[in-house]
């Protein structure tokens, strides 16, 4: 039991936070970086190209932030849609950036083939303080289910739900950090009051498909480019990443739906979560943001070439 106090500070070992932990840990969150200055003016400079919608309204007392995404401007309803999403975990900054850089440099390259619907940062909250959790401790990317206990997941859960069944492909854009282990795992396991058991960090890019769907020939398109990017997380002593065993050359499989991840929001036939691994010596942020944008343009172009 004292594992749990031994890494992290917040709650009694053994005994699953209440409100009195969840607002001690909340306090403890510092904001440390700006959505309006850093995302949304962002968004704002892609108008020419885009329609920027505002799905909904994030309000953590005294914080608000608009949630916004981008609609290519040549929407037509007769063409397939795609999703691209990043920021579901507000600190894996790639995510975000990659979002934005793919809306900024590579839409063009589907105009008049895919409805592109991107947005970039789900959890601005989260961005702010480089927060895994939303400000109710809640983890976003396990909400993705009725009802949802975040309101960044049921906000985009609303944005997608006209469009089920129009969906092709839906990239979520992740990382795996070093503070996963330092901060993040330890933290969960002090929320639920279980011991923290240490793990690993995968040295490199991986995919997570989805076990009930897992398009193996998809993943491994997606694996060959960003390979030209960055180097790809080589499988532990026992053949797995994060404790799952390894379904190909950098992917396992998680059973998204069931997990509440935002990989099953839309139900395309084409599916998977990116996880950029920022911490590496070799690889640079500008880097890590083209692993990302490299990513969603094979997802794009291997749906895309599947269709009849």
């Amino acid at each position: 039991m004292d594992t749990i106090e031994r890494f992290y500070p917040v709650g009694t070992p053994g005994q699953p936070w209440g409100e009195a932990e969840r607002a001690q840990w909340r306090a403890r969150q510092v904001r440390q970086r700006n959505y309006a200055d850093e995302v949304v003016d962002a968004i704002e400079h892609l108008r020419a190209h885009w329609d920027v919608e505002v799905y909904g309204q994030l309000d953590y007392a005294p914080d608000s932030y608009p949630l916004l995404a981008l609609r290519g401007s040549d929407w037509d309803d007769a063409r397939p849609v795609a999703l691209v999403t990043g920021g579901v975990h507000g600190y894996e900054t790639s995510g975000v950036m990659g979002a934005l850089q793919f809306a900024r440099e590579h839409a063009d390259r589907y105009a008049g083939r895919l409805n592109l619907l991107v947005v970039p940062c789900v959890s601005p909250w989260g961005y702010e303080r480089i927060q895994r959790w939303n400000a109710g401790a809640v983890d976003p990317n396990r909400s993705f289910r009725e009802p949802s206990p975040a309101m960044e997941a049921a906000a985009l859960m609303r944005l997608v739900e006209p469009l089920r069944g129009r969906f092709l492909v839906h990239i979520d854009l992740h990382e795996t950090t070093d503070s996963d282990e330092g901060e993040f795992r330890p933290a969960l396991a002090a929320r639920d009051g279980k011991p923290f058991e240490p793990g690993g960090i995968p040295d490199g890019f991986y995919l997570v498909g989805d076990s009930e769907n897992p398009q193996p020939e998809f993943q491994q398109a997606i694996i060959a480019a960003v390979e030209q990017v960055t180097h790809i997380a080589p499988a532990d002593a026992d053949g797995k990443m994060i404790g799952t065993p390894v379904a190909a050359h950098g992917v396992i499989n998680y059973p998204v739906r069931a997990l509440g991840l935002c990989a099953s929001v839309t139900g395309a036939p084409f599916v998977t979560t990116t996880e950029v691994y920022p911490d590496s010596p070799g690889a640079t942020p500008e880097q890590c943001n083209r692993a990302q944008v490299a990513a969603t343009c094979a997802a794009l172009d291997y749906a895309l070439a599947q269709r009849p």
